[in-house]
């Protein structure tokens, strides 16, 4: 009986340990597709921690002293913005800014508003539902598995992604100087993106701007994206979101927000005057930070010089003549020296040495007569 037992609590022991590690076994493989379809799901989607860390507080208008509202076309053509565009089909790991907003609003994640041309609001009341904006552009599309009325969600194939008629963009800029640390910010409030399609007689191409999409909600997705934005390096060296932060765009501004609501065009029909303008508003962007500070000397030696380079300059071409000087004649010629009302460029060596050939002689000897007539 005890050899029995003996044999029966083996068997017992043999048989829970088989059961233990077919179980782990089970455990992990299920762990093993679970980590798989996390991972798929974190791919698609971004995780709440980041998009929370993404969020950036609002800036408070009680904060800043000086704030202006510029409104920018990108054109994709241009090679500074050819990472918008490129590639125009999805690779791995590398899809067009587009197909991600598409993505984004197939799947439901990403909030659009209506394109008021300089009412930009952002509130429930201009929010576009997503069916509307397929069937207005004329983009097919199938509803998705687990559409429902209130989250609906849709199927759209890649080929019938209109990415090749995107062509440019919208952007809604705000420079912003805050005084809390005394600095001037550029910071992106919106992006449009803007579709280009022939007429019904293919002469003339139109341009429909799509909606409105807030940066701040289309910030954590873009900062998953890598892209490479030059020629030189084809590694993939920042984000979407770096690009837009670091203002590595180049776009035309065609409009300012103004008490009139007009546009560039409106406000300067002529080409000539417009480009002008753009540039006058641009310069003043790119000053005004530099026109809040008191210059050091070094800076204001260096305006005078620059200063004085361009009245010799301009006065060297209304006389005809070059200002620059050869390197074998500038010793026998002297510096040439240029009045700050720009009249008359002299020659700085003759007038000076002149002078105390003439009164060298006088002075010397005045004052050894003077000496001997009191010594006697």
């Amino acid at each position: 009986m005890k050899q029995i037992s003996k044999i029966f609590l083996t068997l017992t022991a043999v048989a829970c340990f088989t059961a233990v590690a077919v179980a782990q076994d089970s455990s992990s493989a299920t762990m093993r597709r679970g980590s798989r379809n996390r991972d798929k799901q974190e791919n698609s989607q971004v995780s709440t921690r980041l998009q929370n860390r993404m969020q950036t507080p609002a800036v408070s208008d009680a904060d800043l002293s000086w704030m202006k509202v510029i409104y920018r076309s990108l054109d994709l053509t241009k090679d500074k913005n050819a990472p918008l565009y490129f590639p125009e089909e999805p690779t791995e790991g590398s899809e067009s800014l587009f197909r991600i907003v598409m993505r984004l609003l197939a799947d439901g994640q990403l909030p659009v508003y209506e394109y008021l041309d300089g009412r930009e609001v952002f509130t429930d009341q201009y929010r576009l539902k997503v069916r509307d904006i397929l069937d207005r552009f004329h983009i097919y599309y199938q509803d998705a598995k687990g559409s429902t009325e209130k989250n609906p969600k849709f199927t759209i194939h890649e080929s019938d992604v209109p990415a090749s008629e995107v062509l440019s963009y919208y952007i809604l800029e705000r420079w912003e100087f805050d005084t809390r640390d005394n600095r001037m910010r550029t910071r992106i409030e919106a992006i449009c993106p803007v579709l280009h399609r022939s007429d019904d007689f293919g002469m003339e191409t139109v341009k429909y701007p799509m909606f409105w999409i807030k940066y701040s909600d289309l910030r954590p997705y873009l900062s998953t994206q890598n892209i490479f934005v030059s020629d030189y390096n084809n590694l993939p060296s920042c984000t979407y979101d770096d690009y837009f932060t670091l203002n590595l765009y180049e776009g035309d501004i065609y409009k300012t927000r103004n008490l009139r609501n007009r546009s560039m065009m409106q406000l300067h029909p002529d080409p000539d005057d417009m480009k002008r303008a753009q540039d006058s508003i641009q310069k003043e962007l790119d000053t005004f930070e530099k026109k809040l500070w008191v210059p050091d000397l070094e800076e204001l030696q260096a305006r005078r010089e620059a200063k004085e380079r361009a009245e010799a300059e301009a006065a060297a071409k209304a006389s005809g003549d070059s200002i620059s000087v050869a390197p074998a004649d500038k010793e026998k010629s002297g510096r040439r020296v240029v009045s700050r009302r720009g009249s008359k460029s002299k020659s700085a060596a003759s007038k000076p040495a002149k002078v105390k050939r003439a009164k060298a002689p006088k002075t010397k000897s005045a004052a050894t007569r003077s000496v001997r007539n009191r010594k006697r």
